[in-house]
């Protein structure tokens, strides 16, 4: 089976062409080519598969082959490899991809015949919790703002949350806390847990603990739901710079449709046979 391993701001996943490929098992084969040790390696992998009104479909599976509904990154990375593979003509500068959570357009920036980079219309967030809402994870008092990017987050903003001990992001024992929050009961289907670090009303820097993946080098859709709830809280700005341990992506929210866009790079790295 050949597959292409593709990355947008260190956010790595296996990518397989289903125009071409077959793949019977998604899940088992999730978690045996996203193995960093066994496999290929990434945070999971993503099927790009025929869809009936739009150029592709993507279906993403985390490392431990649960199937999420969107990925920012990812998404970005089907559009670049659809566009760089000859599945839409050279001439264009859009794509229209279906996910689980509804049908997203991507604007593509082309050098050189390739793209290098993409803005995704993220749809319309939507608040999942109080604004700003009481938990209690691991013993400590904390408050987190719900948002639901086409998947759950809890967002954590680090002035909110003194008792988590770090004023800054690379402080976190992240490592040790992750699966606690990604667990808590207070979210049966699991979360996606953001911490967040305002540089500025204009620039934030962010870790990221996802669902199934543990703590991965950076999320679209949480950068998302970040710059979202910061903007209901009043602390952010409407076009955000968000500094990911893997690179930068930029998050601007429009007034008048109530949607935000993300803009970022979209690399592929190399390809190979999987056997």
């Amino acid at each position: 089976m050949k597959f292409t391993k593709m990355q947008g701001c260190g956010n790595d996943y296996v990518y397989v062409d289903c125009f071409s490929e077959t793949v019977a098992d998604p899940s088992a084969l999730a978690r045996r080519i996203a193995d960093r040790h066994y496999g290929v390696g990434g945070d999971g992998l993503i099927l790009i598969e025929p869809s009936e009104g739009a150029d592709a479909a993507m279906r993403m599976f985390n490392q431990d082959g649960s199937e999420g509904g969107m990925c920012g990154n990812g998404i970005r990375c089907v559009a670049k490899y659809i566009y760089d593979h000859g599945l839409i003509p050279s001439l264009r500068r859009e794509a229209l991809i279906n996910t689980r959570s509804g049908p997203r357009r991507i604007e593509l920036l082309v050098r050189d015949g390739k793209v290098q980079e993409a803005t995704v219309d993220m749809g319309q967030p939507t608040l999942s919790s109080q604004l700003s809402e009481a938990i209690v994870v691991c013993g400590m008092d904390l408050s987190f703002t719900g948002v639901d990017v086409g998947n759950p987050h809890a967002v954590y903003f680090l002035e909110d949350n003194a008792a988590l001990g770090a004023a800054h992001v690379e402080e976190l024992a992240l490592e040790e806390l992750g699966s606690s929050f990604e667990t808590h009961p207070r979210f049966p289907d699991r979360v996606n847990s953001e911490f967040i670090e305002i540089v500025s009303p204009a620039e934030v820097r962010f870790r990221v603990w996802e669902r199934g993946s543990g703590e991965t080098l950076a999320c679209g859709t949480g950068a998302t739901a970040a710059v979202f709830a910061g903007i209901l809280m009043g602390k952010l700005e409407k076009d955000v710079l968000v500094h990911l341990p893997g690179g930068d992506l930029r998050i601007r929210y429009d007034s008048a449709s109530g949607h935000c866009f993300m803009t970022g790079p979209a690399v592929e790295v190399f390809s190979g046979d999987f056997r």
